[in-house]
């Protein structure tokens, strides 16, 4: 974006996401003292502040980043569920910097053959330019792509090298993104739901404070997470105690759920649901202060 007249001897600018101002002699030399280089200034004049052009100019940056983050919410969304999505749709919005931003970097699927790479660039049409773990550049040119969740990624670790290699920073956390997998012994995974039990918070409100502050929901007595995977959509809930009874709070088990609310044994809990579900767990866990050893309340 250019530079904007606005008022006497001004121009103004969206730089990095607010509006910058600058003399209207142009940018050679250094500027008055109060400015940065190029005479930028780097608080807006008070003559400005209520000019019609820099409030527009501060409504555009504020939908602007509005935009990116429901580009990267929906992206996030795609990933947890591991959805399908047209690459003719990703050609199309590639060229919106906020799309590219949330999708560049990803770890993409084709659907039919599987190919599988790091998201590297999308030709107008669709076709998609990878890099898979070897090193090798692809192109998919397949109807739709995966964006799996890392969980589901059998070679994430060689993604994981390759993407360092390249320097590759994802805009939406995929191959970083924590995972945990589901204990095969039954026992096993049952001890395994009541890991991060009994984190004490000084209030229920500190603690349905930080379940919401990372993107969860809180209902009643539980955070709680919904996951669509493969058809299904479950539940995700951890205890949190209740805000009439009880002075502090505490995390309680984890657990799921389908439906109406029907409880589900951890066999019959697929993997992107056990990692989402851990993963909330941990998080708030983390919030609080963790119980002597072997004392993990579980209520």
């Amino acid at each position: 974006m250019g530079w904007l007249t606005a008022g006497d001897g001004y121009e103004i600018a969206l730089v990095a996401g607010r509006v910058v101002a600058r003399t209207a002699a142009g940018p050679a030399g250094a500027g008055a003292p109060g400015e940065g280089p190029a005479g930028v200034s780097e608080e807006l004049p008070e003559a400005l502040r209520d000019r019609p052009e820099v409030i527009e100019l501060q409504r555009l940056a504020q939908w602007l980043e509005w935009h990116a983050e429901e580009c990267a919410e929906r992206v996030r969304t795609w990933m947890v569920s591991s959805l399908p999505v047209p690459t003719a749709l990703l050609g199309r919005v590639w060229p919106d910097e906020a799309w590219q931003a949330a999708l560049r970097n990803l770890v993409v699927v084709s659907e039919g053959e599987g190919e599988c790479g790091i998201l590297r660039d999308v030709e107008e049409e669709g076709v998609l330019r990878v890099v898979d773990g070897g090193g090798r550049s692809l192109r998919i040119e397949a109807a739709a792509v995966t964006i799996p969740h890392p969980v589901l990624l059998p070679d994430l670790a060689a993604l994981r090298d390759r993407a360092a290699e390249l320097g590759a920073v994802q805009g939406v956390e995929q191959l970083h993104r924590a995972v945990w997998h589901r204990p095969a012994d039954a026992e096993e995974a049952a001890r395994a739901v009541h890991a991060f039990a009994g984190a004490e918070y000084r209030s229920w409100f500190a603690l349905s404070g930080r379940a919401t502050a990372l993107g969860y929901k809180v209902a009643g007595r539980a955070a709680t997470d919904r996951i669509r995977e493969a058809g299904r959509v479950l539940t995700a809930s951890v205890g949190i105690g209740d805000p009439y009874t009880e002075e502090r709070a505490w995390t309680g088990a984890l657990g799921w759920s389908e439906g109406r609310g029907r409880a589900l044994a951890p066999a019959e809990v697929g993997p992107v649901a056990w990692s989402e579900g851990m993963r909330m767990a941990a998080a708030l866990y983390a919030g609080g202060t963790p119980p002597p050893d072997g004392d993990a309340d579980v209520r």
